[in-house]
């Protein structure tokens, strides 16, 4: 028997999520170039402390495309949905690189929705970037597919600029094989709704208990990132997964959930 259950949230779009546990919600949220399979080291830990729930976002893996260009802001919407769909007032939010942008999103929306947050392998936005910077940032990211390419033909040169010196074993095939799912057209258009959300985000006024996690070969949002984003955000605590990448759930899952359910288990409300 899987040590989760996979269910749809009608929608639109449905947005598709594997759950496993009971007690307060954790939602664990992908990054750009992932699925909710990302998080299967996760559940089955999680689970025996809490209700944790990894969707796909919008546009990804079982979860419906949609018309139209991406508001980014639109994945802030989806995720009060799953909060409602699972009947919690409030949540845990664990996010990886885009994910932990959409929970920023989320909890400068509805700070009182959330627990406690969890920013992995992040950023603070992209309000940061000038008009030029959006668009070579796009370009490069949108060019190969532009030109032909499928996901699966990117995918292995973006997985190994994404994981550290010493991945775990199997690591590097895991992160293809999410890469080589991606929907194209929805990819295309979550680059472009990505790097041109120019919101800024008050780290300082942010409440919530928050824990900042990196690893330490993470050369994508390095070390140097989460530092600053720890500092601006009071009592935030900083961890650094040693011997990590960009995917230090992934890369080093022990260190991981050692670490991310020590501080939920420190907070833990219903």
């Amino acid at each position: 028997m899987p040590a989760w259950k996979t269910e749809y949230i009608a929608g639109p779009p449905r947005i598709a999520v594997d759950h496993a546990g009971s007690g307060p919600l954790v939602v664990l949220m992908h990054g750009i170039g992932g699925n909710r399979t990302n998080w299967h080291d996760q559940l089955p830990e999680f689970g025996r402390s809490f209700h944790a729930v990894a969707w796909d976002a919008r546009g990804y893996g079982n979860s419906n495309d949609y018309n139209g260009d991406l508001n980014f802001d639109d994945f802030a919407t989806d995720l009060a949905r799953v909060l409602e769909h699972f009947g919690a007032s409030r949540a845990h939010l664990v996010g990886l690189s885009m994910g932990g942008v959409i929970a920023l999103d989320f909890v400068a929306r509805w700070p009182e929705r959330v627990t406690t947050l969890t920013l992995c392998d992040s950023l603070p936005g992209f309000s940061h970037l000038s008009e030029e910077q959006r668009r070579e940032f796009i370009r490069l990211r949108q060019e190969p597919l532009l030109a032909g390419k499928e996901p699966k033909d990117i995918a292995p040169t973006v997985a190994k600029s994404l994981l550290g010196k010493s991945p775990r074993p199997g690591s590097f095939e895991r992160l293809v094989a999410s890469m080589a799912a991606l929907h194209k057209e929805s990819y295309l258009k979550t680059i472009a709704g990505m790097a041109n959300y120019s919101r800024v985000f008050d780290l300082e006024a942010i409440t919530a208990p928050t824990h900042v996690v990196v690893g330490d070969e993470d050369t994508l949002t390095p070390p140097a990132t989460s530092r600053q984003m720890a500092r601006r955000i009071a009592g935030a605590r900083l961890t650094i997964i040693e011997g990590s990448g960009h995917l230090s759930n992934i890369e080093r899952p022990e260190a991981f959930n050692r670490s991310v359910l020590g501080f939920l288990e420190e907070h833990r409300k219903a």
